[in-house]
């Protein structure tokens, strides 16, 4: 189980450093634009996003 964590903690450690590297200038904006989103907007997208991760793995490990 601390495997598949590990494992899964260095993914999004590589596609978030993939993003940073390769569109520096698009994350840049994609940043202010978060800032100017309200907290409880982003608070949803986060839930939503965070159920969706859970429900994906959920289904990969059966």
């Amino acid at each position: 189980m601390l495997k598949e964590i590990l494992l899964a903690l260095a993914l999004v450690l590589f596609f978030e450093g993939a993003l940073y590297a390769l569109f520096p200038d698009g994350m840049k904006r994609m940043m202010i634009s978060a800032m100017n989103t309200p907290s409880h907007i982003l608070r949803i997208f986060g839930l939503g996003a965070a159920i969706i991760g859970v429900i994906s793995v959920w289904l990969i490990r059966l």
